[in-house]
């Protein structure tokens, strides 16, 4: 199984991260990723840019240096209802949103609290990612949001930058990279990067994939064509 797509990338305007996007470019293109999106964090995030930062994101080239710039965001999830910290006139504009706990952005609570954002997030039209639901701070009832993930076509993500920086992550993503073979769930790939030198680098996804015996059919970020065709798929959704 070859990943190609990178679907959690950071640049300098997330206010802790330390590339471009020219740079995050580069970079993909060396490590043999033809696709990147970038998905800064969202304003409720201290150091992050404004919301007309995601407005002007369309004046970046389709193509840099060979690599597909897919224009996105990492909202945070700032409730638990499921609320998140960009409106949904910024969120049509995107190509893609994930969404995620931060502890800087909303308290830990209950599973029960985690899991009812998580759903919310899921059944939400604008949002196409639940990203690093591993994260044992806010634990999850797995199996109920992959089969939310399921009703409502969207993807899980597995991150290889969890299993450094949020402890405890692994046996979660294996549980739910499980979940999500068992339930036909769709999962997509995302490094976390905060510097260009981790894009593209899954070490610690592929030992998940491989040991869960993953099909490929379920890794969205295998081919360029499984993404484009979810950019379309989410771009009908929103229309309708």
């Amino acid at each position: 199984m070859n990943i190609v797509v990178d679907t959690h990338t950071h640049t300098v305007s997330s206010g802790h991260a330390y590339s471009t996007v020219q740079e995050n470019a580069k970079e993909a293109y060396a490590n043999g990723i033809s696709m990147i999106n970038i998905s800064d964090h969202g304003p409720a995030m201290k150091g992050a840019p404004f919301l007309y930062h995601f407005g002007n994101l369309r004046v970046i080239p389709d193509i840099l240096y060979g690599v597909r710039i897919i224009r996105g965001v990492e909202a945070n999830i700032t409730d638990y209802n499921g609320t998140v910290d960009m409106p949904e006139r910024y969120l049509k504009m995107l190509e893609l949103v994930l969404a995620s706990f931060h502890d800087i952005c909303i308290e830990p609570s209950t599973v029960e609290n985690h899991t009812n954002a998580a759903i919310e997030i899921l059944k939400n039209p604008y949002i196409d990612i639940f990203a690093h639901p591993g994260n044992p701070q806010f634990q999850i009832d797995i199996e109920k949001v992959v089969k939310t993930a399921r009703d409502y076509n969207k993807l899980i993500e597995l991150n290889n930058h969890s299993f450094n920086v949020r402890k405890g992550s692994e046996d979660n993503c294996w549980e739910i990279a499980r979940m999500c073979k068992k339930y036909g769930v769709r999962i997509t790939t995302g490094t976390d990067s905060h510097i260009s030198f981790s894009i593209g680098r899954f070490d610690n996804v592929m030992k998940i994939l491989k040991e869960v015996e993953m099909p490929e059919e379920l890794v969205i970020t295998t081919s360029v064509e499984k993404m484009e065709n979810y950019l379309s798929e989410r771009k009908k959704r929103i229309e309708k």
